[in-house]
């Protein structure tokens, strides 16, 4: 368990906002389900290859959750009207032998621009720790041709006081460290024939705003009411598809504001800690990009002390966030590709 979340700007003092949750590992959590799978008399079977072309008609019901790469998908990419929105920033999931007790974030500033991360604890001697930059600073840091030691190295001399003299951890492939851009995946339908897409292979949600997991989870609740529900399964897959994208609606818009106002940190830098944090914080609302920061920091000011500004201003963006036709494109889009 984590609590607060804490902002902090290299040479300032950090501010602390007020949130909590909870972490798992990965490996325990799916350690957990696949006990309780058996428990049930699920059948799972191990490094079993399973070929994207091949002919389904044999089987019921094709579940496939192999996440933002799926391979199937890729495969199968007209079948599902598949488009891919490639973000900005580069960034890398790594680890470190430093716990978090809070969700922080740090932005540290270089020669070459501004760099940070998101960290928060997730089981005894370990948190999670997100490295993100925009391409100009991860291009003038060296990182696209340092080896993956070099690199770690690197951030590890970066951010040395936010690490307390721990240890980064990464996994390594081809002596490089992972670097990626986030890819927003969205499908236009998310079935076809007797094959289902689920969590981050059906819809991807940037990971600053940390729901990946928790939608998949969802994902699957409501396929398998659907499933025990409806009369057949075309009717269940419909059922599902129209349930989960009416409930994603509000966390895409977060993400994509919240994934946007990363990629424009050079507009937000120069604030003072109280500014920036209310920024960073409140960078799920388009009234972040739309208006000029100290204005936007004044108005959050004016909702915090007047109850009726503060109760307009939530009702304001529920219904953007609910609205399927609201603009998304207050500050310039990302590069886009179609998959």
């Amino acid at each position: 368990m984590w609590v607060d979340q804490t902002v902090d700007i290299k040479g300032r003092k950090p501010v602390r906002g007020i949130g909590g949750g909870y972490s798992i590992g990965r490996q325990r959590l799916l350690d957990i389900l696949s006990r309780r799978a058996t428990e049930l008399g699920v059948r799972i079977e191990y490094n079993s290859e399973i070929d994207p072309g091949r002919d389904f008609s044999g089987s019921d019901v094709v579940v496939e959750s192999s996440g933002v790469g799926s391979r199937l998908r890729r495969q199968r990419a007209n079948e599902f009207n598949t488009k891919i929105v490639q973000g900005r920033n580069k960034y890398a999931w790594l680890g470190t032998t430093r716990v978090f007790n809070s969700f922080e974030f740090a932005f540290v500033p270089t020669e070459a621009g501004w760099i940070w991360f998101h960290a928060y604890g997730f089981e005894q001697g370990t948190s999670t720790l997100i490295v993100e930059c925009t391409p100009e600073t991860w291009a003038g840091l060296g990182f696209e041709n340092l080896p993956a030691e070099e690199s770690l190295a690197r951030l590890e001399e970066i951010f040395a006081e936010h690490l307390d003299g721990h240890k980064l951890l990464a996994q390594i492939r081809d002596d490089r460290l992972p670097w990626l851009n986030f890819l927003e995946v969205t499908n236009g339908t998310w079935y076809s024939k007797n094959v289902v897409l689920l969590g981050d292979a059906a819809h991807t949600t940037h990971f600053s705003i940390g729901s990946g997991t928790r939608l998949a989870i969802q994902d699957s609740i409501a396929l398998a009411k659907s499933l025990h529900n409806e009369p057949d399964v075309p009717s269940a897959f419909r059922a599902y598809q129209a349930e989960r994208k009416q409930a994603l609606i509000r966390p895409q818009k977060d993400a994509r504001l919240s994934s946007r106002w990363y990629e424009q940190i050079a507009r937000y830098t120069h604030l003072e800690p109280p500014q920036f944090s209310t920024l960073m914080l409140g960078r799920r609302s388009p009234l972040v990009a739309m208006l000029p920061p100290r204005i936007y920091c004044q108005l959050d000011g004016l909702t915090k002390k007047v109850s009726i500004l503060r109760t307009m201003r939530s009702m304001a963006g529920d219904l953007y966030r609910k609205s399927p036709r609201s603009n998304l494109n207050a500050v310039p889009p990302t590069n886009r590709a179609d998959a």
